[in-house]
């Protein structure tokens, strides 16, 4: 049934997700206090709706989305506002966040489900649900569901593809999700494509998943899922970008600049899939996601539900996580992934993983470049990311813009195939950031 699809460049790390595939997703414990960041989200912060002494419930919005790109902020847990005001964030910085502590009850808000079969509701209701839910995408973007599901008239979508691939090494929750919850994944695609109107609905799955392969085929062989078409993809990193996605099984390329729904696509992840059938069916905002945690570091890994706003300290210590032998811990993957430098930060919407490495390796180049090309052959945008990175070594970031910096993804295929070591991702950062501060000043003028 499947066919196999793939995209130009890429790279091939190893998989290192044996620790972790195999085991079922697991209800982690709710934490003794949660810290819930209003920022969680691409976009305006939700807006504070709740005090310093407020009782809440699991569920209830304690921050209101802050305009039309923004999202909704739920309690994780219940008990007491304890604080609000800066905690550490795992993007590194310090943001607003609802400090709540445990009274034990999970005392939980009534949730409201739709008044009618999704079918039956009209496609504006379906995404009021979704957005009053505080669904965003979960394969790590982070942009408000609500919003992706909202393209302007003149930007009509025809094909929805629900995206499988985890690329990333190390990771397992959405292969998981795939066992686990099968049917809500794919009754979640049927509701976005009828939101959008879309006429083709594909779900991609990477080879180096049989399991869920079979698991998904055995599911489209049911009359309600034959619209749904499957895509065994190449395994390759970065096979799960939207625009990889896009690209290896439409054959349609995102214009430089532009968006998905610029050639009439979108992209969910199959996480933000389940969440949208669960905000439908039952009325279920997103309060807690599966995480998975692995790595050389920690001696129990696996995948979970966590509440959102679990600390990172108390998610791998419950792991068993070697301090000692603990040289680096991430949030994500090991290519796109962030490293933390306070595990304080918590679990927010969009923490699919985290990864505690046993070894460092050198964030500065050792050699020159050899001009050997295999930064060029990697880059799955098409980029010249060895002579981007000169551009932005010498502060000539028109020069980086007019080599389509800002087009960069950022999935570090560049540095992983460079011999020479040089830390491309790290100048192509640099450079964006210079870009868009040249275009903001350009736009003011």
């Amino acid at each position: 049934m499947f066919g196999k699809y793939s995209f130009r460049g890429g790279v091939h790390p190893s998989h290192n997700k044996d620790q972790t595939a195999s085991r079922n997703i697991e209800t982690f414990p709710a934490p003794e206090r949660a810290i819930i960041p209003l920022s969680q989200h691409i976009g305006t912060p939700a807006k504070i709706a709740v005090k310093r002494g407020d009782t809440v419930k699991t569920g209830q919005v304690i921050g209101e989305a802050g305009g039309f790109v923004s999202a909704p902020v739920h309690a994780s847990i219940s008990g007491k506002v304890v604080s609000v005001g800066p905690f550490p964030h795992p993007l590194g910085r310090r943001v607003t966040s609802v400090e709540i502590e445990n009274d034990g009850t999970n005392e939980t808000v009534e949730f409201n489900p739709s008044d009618k079969p999704w079918r039956e509701a009209a496609p504006q209701e379906i995404v009021q649900k979704i957005s009053a839910a505080g669904i965003v995408g979960m394969g790590g973007a982070s942009f408000p569901t609500h919003v992706k599901l909202s393209p302007p008239s003149n930007k009509p979508i025809d094909t929805v593809i629900i995206n499988g691939a985890e690329c990333e090494p190390y990771l397992t929750a959405d292969h998981r999700f795939m066992l686990e919850k099968t049917e809500q994944i794919l009754l979640g695609a049927l509701i976005i494509k009828k939101v959008v109107g879309a006429a083709k609905l594909f779900i991609g799955i990477e080879e180096n998943k049989p399991d869920a392969i079979e698991k998904i085929t055995e599911q489209l062989n049911k009359e309600i899922f034959k619209e749904i078409i499957p895509a065994k993809l190449q395994t390759k990193y970065p096979q799960g970008g939207e625009k990889q996605l896009i690209a290896a099984i439409t054959r349609r390329q995102v214009p430089s600049g532009g968006l998905p729904m610029d050639c009439g696509c979108i992209v969910q992840n199959v996480g933000t899939a389940c969440a949208i059938w669960e905000a439908v069916s039952e009325g279920k905002p997103l309060y807690q996601r599966v995480v998975t945690v692995t790595g050389p570091a920690i001696r129990k890994p696996g995948n979970f539900l966590v509440r959102i706003g679990t600390p990172i300290k108390t998610l791998v210590e419950k792991c068993e996580i070697d301090y000692d032998a603990a040289q680096k811990v991430i949030m994500g993957g090991p290519m796109m992934g962030l490293a933390q430098s306070d595990l304080d930060a918590p679990i927010i919407k969009s923490s699919s993983g985290i990864l505690a490495h046993s070894t460092l390796t050198a964030g500065t180049r050792d050699y020159d470049c050899i001009s050997c090309g295999n930064c060029v052959k990697a880059c799955p945008i098409n980029l010249v990311p060895s002579f981007i990175s000169k551009f932005v070594q010498k502060g000539l970031y028109e020069d980086a813009m007019a080599w389509n910096v800002l087009d960069c993804i950022e999935c570090g295929s560049c540095a992983y195939a460079c011999p020479a070591k040089i830390n491309l991702v790290h100048y192509m950062k640099l450079g964006k950031f210079h870009a868009m501060a040249i275009r903001k000043s350009q736009e003011q003028k």
